[in-house]
């Protein structure tokens, strides 16, 4: 049995930032902003002694709560493959951003990042019990995209295999 929970960190959480998608070739090629949000989705095999799959406060969450606002929270996303840049980063030697260079500034690679991040944090927090099955990154009530993660999906297979065996063995 696996169980499953998920969290919400949404926009109205504060986590305000500018990006620009260079390689669009659209309006999106400019900086814009958004105040993005992410929903995780936490899986575990065993609840803890409260009957919790993780701890939405300090004592699992919290530390992917204070990244997020580290990495996210009136930053400049700018992508490690931005031609621009060393252009960019001079805005931050200026004192006028706060630069954060991250894989990719898409929905898609934003929520694969914070996948990376956050998984390892709760795996630490829950001492291996839970694990984060998948992040999706919110720009806004239309654009939203989601991180899965691989072994998630295999361990969810694994379980419902061995279940469906475990039943036909009778």
């Amino acid at each position: 049995m696996t169980w499953i929970a998920t969290k919400t960190y949404g926009a109205e959480r504060g986590l305000s930032c500018a990006l620009r998608q260079w390689s669009a070739e659209s309006h999106c090629a400019l900086i814009h902003g958004y105040a993005l949000g992410f929903r995780f989705t936490f899986a575990a095999e065993q609840l803890d002694a409260r009957g919790w799959v993780v701890d939405f406060g300090t004592g699992g969450f919290g530390q992917i709560r204070t990244w997020l606002h580290q990495v996210f929270d009136h930053a400049l996303l700018v992508a490690k493959d931005d031609p621009a840049l060393p252009d960019l980063m001079r805005l931050a030697e200026l004192g006028l951003a706060r630069v954060q260079v991250v894989p990719g500034a898409s929905c898609e690679r934003l929520a694969e990042f914070v996948w990376a991040a956050a998984d390892p944090m709760i795996s630490q927090a829950t001492k291996g019990r839970c694990w984060v099955a998948e992040v999706e990154c919110i720009e806004h009530g239309a654009n939203s995209a989601t991180y899965r993660n691989p072994d998630s999906v295999l361990r969810g297979l694994r379980t419902e295999v061995l279940s469906q065996l475990l039943t036909e063995a009778g």
